[in-house]
């Protein structure tokens, strides 16, 4: 189910909005980094900063040099010896806060190849993941990723270079043009996919997970929980609002791989019964995050991209600062 956006007032859509998503949309969007405050700059400071900017764990760090303290540095790292003796804030730097590597694992399955409003949950999901990659880049950080979905894992290993970001985009581009209504889907993807970034990923590393809102079951619960013991997690799951609610739109006929089913959407008990599996999807992902104290943005495909970060910014998360 696909609609055209509203008309008014609203930011321009992203591009690339609708069914499907290519390279060079994904290229494009790097114009609207500017537009959300991912990371901290001298201006400004993201409640990512605490993600971006944690103190390592599990592993040594290697002290290269000190400077004026900058707003969004870490508090824990002033030199108070530099500080006392320059009357002016000074801040240690380590090789690992300026080399660190950012991964972006990004779901392109089947089950995200559905949309009733500006786009389909995979074009938002690319989206984010876009934006999220050419903001790192912009920050001078080590950008790389998994693609993940219908049984295939396309990774690129974090470097420090614009080829490396294509790379990944790339493969983003040509998982989502492959994806159709009539593939399978595999249960274990995700949780494959996320004991593959268990495997590469140093202590240290900001992960950056972008799903769909029904991938979250026991067994990628359990991995995600693993994972948050290594390195630093931002959750970002995808949903339609038809995930959520059906609208009383009378005898709703569904089919797929041949299989046909029939709902009576004027039956207020099917809508509840759908509606509170749709809430309890949600606040499975509400608790996971409270509990490893991790920051959690979730995206809807009736809503822009960018206005949707910029809320998600400009509230404290639990997971912001550690």
């Amino acid at each position: 189910m696909q609609s055209s956006p509203t008309a008014g007032g609203h930011a321009p859509p992203l591009p690339g909005t609708g069914v499907r998503i290519s390279l060079a949309e994904l290229i494009d969007i790097r114009h609207r980094v500017r537009e959300v405050p991912l990371f901290s700059t001298p201006h400004r400071r993201s409640p990512l900063v605490g993600l971006h900017h944690s103190k390592l764990r599990g592993r040594g760090v290697d002290f290269d040099q000190v400077r004026i303290y900058q707003a969004g540095d870490d508090v824990r790292t002033i030199d108070w010896r530099v500080t006392a003796r320059t009357q002016e804030p000074h801040t240690k730097l380590f090789h690992e806060e300026r080399e660190r590597p950012i991964y972006i694992l990004v779901e392109q399955s089947p089950r995200l190849f559905f949309g009733s409003g500006r786009a389909f949950k995979s074009v938002l999901a690319a989206q984010a993941a876009s934006l999220v990659g050419w903001a790192a880049l912009s920050h001078n950080d080590r950008v790389g990723g998994l693609v993940f979905g219908h049984g295939e894992h396309h990774e690129v290993k974090p470097r420090r270079s614009k080829q490396s970001l294509l790379q990944l985009l790339d493969r983003l581009a040509r998982a989502n043009a492959g994806l159709n209504a009539d593939q399978n889907d595999d249960p274990d993807t995700f949780g494959l996919a996320l004991r593959r970034a268990r495997e590469v990923l140093r202590p240290g590393s900001l992960a950056i997970v972008v799903c769909d809102e029904r991938a979250l079951g026991d067994a990628a619960e359990q991995q995600l929980t693993l994972l948050a013991r290594h390195v630093d997690l931002l959750l970002v799951p995808v949903f339609d609002p038809l995930d959520h609610a059906l609208p009383a739109a009378g005898l709703l006929r569904f089919a797929q791989f041949g299989a046909r089913l029939e709902l009576d959407s004027h039956d207020a008990v099917i809508r509840q019964a759908y509606r509170l599996q749709g809430e309890a999807r949600t606040a499975r992902w509400r608790r996971l995050a409270d509990r490893l104290r991790l920051p959690l943005m979730p995206l809807d495909t009736q809503r822009d991209l960018v206005d949707q970060l910029r809320e998600h910014l400009s509230v404290q998360h639990p997971g912001a600062h550690r």
